[in-house]
Order: C-alpha cells, then structure tokens, then sequence
C-alpha cells in the first residue's frame, strides 16, 4: 500500500467504509495516524474495531484533525460534514488528496490524471494499457480498479494513470498532475452542482487549474474555449490535432478492434498525446492500440448468437455517453431506458438511422417509447429479460443487439455493472 510520513501522528476522520474508505483506513493506520472512523452500515464498522475510534464525525470536535476523508459518493453540495468541518477548519478530502500528499516519499515518477463527462475510463485503460505493453511501471486507479492507497508504490520512473470523475476532483486540492486530460463536458450529475452546469465544469477544469509551469495540458478546443485559459505556465495540447500532429491516420481506427465509433477516436487522440509526452515510441503505441481489449460493459461484445452480434454497453448512462454506441454499428435493436438523468434524446437523436428497432425498459421506458414512436418500430418491454429476448427474434443475421439505456440503473439495478451483467447472462443463454 501507499504510506506516508506526512499523516504520522495526525489524527483522521474517514466517513464511508466501502472500498476507497477501507483502503484509505488501513493506509493512514500503517503510516502511524489515529483515524475516527464511522459508517451508517454496523458490519462496515466491525473490522476497524479495537484499531481505531469509532464515531460520526459530524458529532465529534474535529479540532486539530488534519482533515475529513469523505467517500466520493458523498454529496458535498447537502451533507451536513462539509459545513461542519468548515466550521472547525479541517479540510474535507478525498483518497486522492491523501495520495497528492504521499508523492513527495515516492520514487520519482509521473501523474496522469484523466476526467471528462464521457470516455474517461476507456482513455485510462487505454494509456495504462499502451505504457504496459512498452515495458513501463505502471498502475491505474482513481475511478477505475483498485483503490490508489491499496496499490503497492511504483518504482522509479512508473507512471500511475488516473481516472479522476468531478466528485473526486471536489476533494482533492494539492493533486498537480504531470499530464491532465479534460476529454468534454456535457451537463450530468447536476444534482450534485445545484443544477448549475457552470459549477460542475469549473470543477472538471480544477484538474487543470491545480498543474504548475511546465506540465502538460490536454483539452478539446471547444472545451478550452468555454473554459478559459490553461494553468499559467502549463504546455497545452489540443484534442482535435492530435492525430494529423503525430502521424497517425483516421484510417488506422480500422486496425483497434476495441476502439471503434468516432466517440473512441477521440478517446484515442488523448492516449496517443498522453504516451507521445511520455516518450513512448510511435510503433508502441500503434502496438497498444491494436491489443487494447476493450472494457467491461463499455461497448463490450459479447457473443454473436446466428449471426447476430450482441453488444454491452451498460455504462451508457447519459444520452451522451449513448450516441457514439449508437454511431458505431448499423442495423441496430437499441435496448434503452432506465432512470433518466435528463428529458429527450440528446444527442442520440442524430444517430437513430442507425437504429433498426428500439425496446424500452425500465422507468423512463414509456418516455423513451413516446420520443421514439414513428421514428422507428417501438417495443416496451419494460424488462432487460423482456427486451433480450424479443430483441433475439426480431434481429436478422448482421443486426447488432445494442445494451446502450441512455440512464442510470438504479430504478432495477444496483449499479451499471449488475446490469450489464445480467444483460451478459441473459445473452449466454441464448448461445
């Protein structure tokens, strides 16, 4: 795990006991802090019996804490610890400022940090997988795999690749980023930003702002024009010129099977840049890109049944995070709906020519039937059990069963993943 002697003898509140919140525990108590730990769940609590104090912090006189280490999850914008906290003078962060801290007792080594409203977790499985396959020490965390705290420092001259979402940007302040990549921006979790779209770009573009001279910037044009300059004295690149600038054809998208749609082009353009800043040689990248295998649940095919493709795409879960699905493939049996995060189709609306026939589910499935009708054929389904299977007899051998909802899962599904996951189920039994 990550320690510091930075946190020795400082004492911690940690409020949220899942994976982050237990890793950043267990590396706070190794670097010699005394850690209050708290968790509305009782078997959360448990482990940390007998090894640490246990109580709410929103109870506790915080006074002399070095800070509040808050889960993500946590809305900053109507919990009650913030104002507590701020009240008393102790910070509240996230594991990622803890990790900020560390840096300066790691060997010398690199930052990737990555955020964006969309593609953000394939363009950082993207960049760790390329530095992987050059040979290079590498982790990848944040948002995506293990816990930062959890994984074991790398050696000198490693690279930890980052997938950063807004929420863990709120509560980290000191994370100055070797490379920091703001891949777009388009309105989502606005209950979390008082519905103010200004107040969730200006925290994506902290990640930005927090970079001193000399690092390196990598932005959309457009982005970087809504918000404003670069970190004074960073090295900006711009996404749209990455391609032409380092020699690598629109074409050769035809040679990364995992990476297809114009949506993954751009997710590509910013892995590219990252490794070329990073020295990674052209061929090695080109490498990279072809052996990618892609991730779970985004744009992930799972099998193709008598000639009918079915492709997972669960972690669609904004109209934005939908469209490039729905660009990437023809002849498509679209399975959408869920728990919208807003009204329409947004940008899935250019791309209904590829869609060949539509089957809602979920809570905003009637909506989604309604903005459909006359468009193309329409089927509420209002089950993934439902829409799977009338799905596989309707399509026609070359179709694309598409899993993209367009919404969040939480109306049937834990998560994305648990539905994804039953999509995958329901898919095998068909083979």
């Amino acid at each position: 795990m990550i320690t510091s002697p930075a946190w020795k003898d400082k004492r911690y509140a940690v409020l949220g006991l899942a994976r982050s919140g237990r890793a950043t525990v267990e590396a706070l108590l190794a670097s010699g802090a005394d850690v209050l730990v708290w968790d509305d769940r009782t078997e959360a609590r448990e482990p940390f019996a007998g090894r640490c104090a246990i109580g709410d912090p929103l109870e506790a006189d915080l006074t002399g804490y070095g800070g509040v280490v808050v889960s993500p999850g946590v809305p900053l914008n109507t919990h009650p610890i913030k104002p507590h906290a701020d009240s008393i003078g102790v910070p509240v962060i996230g594991d990622i400022e803890l990790f900020a801290q560390a840096r300066g007792d790691l060997p010398p080594h690199k930052v990737v940090g990555i955020t964006g409203t969309n593609g953000k977790s394939t363009t950082t499985a993207l960049v760790h997988h390329i530095l992987k396959e050059a040979g290079m020490p590498t982790a990848m965390g944040g948002n995506i795999g293990l816990p930062i705290l959890e994984q074991d420092p790398l050696p000198e001259g490693g690279v930890y690749v980052l997938e950063l979402s807004s929420y863990q940007i709120d509560l980290t302040y000191s994370l100055d980023c070797d490379v920091a990549v703001l891949l777009n921006i388009t309105p989502d979790h606005l209950d979390r930003y008082d519905g103010d779209f200004g107040k969730y770009a200006a925290s994506k573009s902290r990640l930005l702002g927090m970079q001193t001279r000399g690092h390196n910037s990598i932005a959309r044009f457009t982005d970087a024009r809504v918000l404003g300059q670069f970190a004074e004295g960073s090295v900006a690149s711009i996404l749209e010129d990455v391609l032409q600038n380092r020699g690598i054809a629109p074409s050769e998208q035809a040679d990364w099977p995992s990476l297809q749609g114009p949506h993954n082009r751009e997710n590509a353009a910013a892995a590219i840049e990252v490794c070329d800043i990073l020295g990674i040689a052209p061929e090695q990248v080109r490498s990279g890109l072809k052996s990618y295998p892609g991730l779970a649940h985004r744009m992930e095919r799972v099998a193709e049944v008598s000639g009918v493709a079915y492709v997972n795409d669960s972690k669609g879960t904004n109209t934005a995070a939908s469209a490039p699905a729905l660009a990437a493939f023809e002849n498509i049996h679209w399975i959408v709906g869920g728990l919208a995060k807003e009204p329409g189709l947004g940008e899935c609306e250019a791309e209904l020519g590829h869609v060949k026939a539509a089957y809602t589910i979920g809570k905003a499935g009637p909506d989604f039937a309604a903005l459909l009708d006359g468009r193309v054929p329409v089927e509420q389904c209002e089950t993934l059990d439902h829409a799977v299977a009338s799905a596989a007899k309707n399509a026609a051998p070359g179709d694309t069963v598409l899993l993209s909802p367009a919404c969040a899962s939480f109306d049937q599904y834990a998560d994305f993943e648990k539905r994804g996951d039953h999509f995958r189920a329901l898919v095998e039994r068909l083979a």
